[in-house]
């Protein structure tokens, strides 16, 4: 069963749109954007299985595998932030292809304390893995002629949460930071509304085209357009 729609919005980034009744997140692939054999990043691969016993993983495969995507290319694994439902399928991906797995330092802090007793306590395995380097505010560098990618911390739905711009597309991948007319839920360990609020703001100034947010509250999941994007910021800057 085909659970995630298939939207290239690049030449290079690809988004994966969850549609499944429970809960799993939107995927971003970015490819051939590292050098080597192994050139494709995977944003947020999200569950394994989840609570609905939807095989997500199988479904995102399923999914690359149509737009000649091989998970067994895939070099490096951003996590936008920790929560299983964005995270569980690392160590699967590291199985099978050896990427590298890339966080911030804060999250990576707050998974292995209170993060780990949170996804205990709603019955949900913590998610295996080691990160090799950790992400920092400002241009990454992977090592490709032309790619250009910034990585902003926003802290709020999780204490080291972080939203990637790529400004030569000018597309925002937002995790669940910002939705369409929503905002990720602040009320889970580590949540912080202030800083949400501070995060959304910063996300607000940056020229865009494209918001691929964590989750859908539209039916195409991606807001298109500078200004529908405006409108979306000015109104959920209103909830704070």
């Amino acid at each position: 069963m085909k659970l995630h729609n298939s939207i290239k919005l690049t030449d290079y980034l690809y988004s994966y749109i969850w549609k499944g009744m429970g809960n799993n997140c939107n995927t971003c692939v970015l490819t051939g954007v590292i050098k080597g054999d192994k050139p494709h990043i995977i944003i947020d691969p999200g569950h394994i299985i989840n609570e609905s016993d939807e095989d997500c993983f199988a479904s995102l495969e399923e999914g690359m595998a149509a737009d000649h995507i091989k998970i067994d290319e895939v070099g490096l694994i951003i996590n936008t932030h920790s929560h299983p439902d964005h995270c569980q399928s690392n160590e699967l991906i590291v199985s099978r292809s050896g990427a590298a797995v890339t966080l911030s330092k804060e999250e990576d802090d707050f998974r292995n304390a209170i993060g780990e007793h949170m996804y205990t306590m709603f019955g949900m395995k913590p998610p295996r893995f080691t990160p090799l380097f950790f992400l920092k505010e400002g241009d990454v560098d992977l090592g490709k002629d032309g790619f250009k990618m910034q990585v902003i911390l926003t802290p709020g739905h999780s204490p080291g949460s972080v939203c990637l711009y790529l400004p030569d597309t000018k597309v925002l991948i937002t995790g669940d930071v910002v939705f369409y007319m929503s905002v990720g839920r602040t009320d889970f360990p580590g949540g912080n509304t202030l800083l949400l609020k501070k995060s959304i703001d910063k996300l607000a100034e940056l020229d865009v085209e494209y918001l691929v947010p964590g989750h859908n509250t539209e039916p195409n999941g991606v807001i298109r357009g500078r200004d529908k994007i405006k409108r979306n910021f000015e109104s959920v800057q209103m909830f704070f």
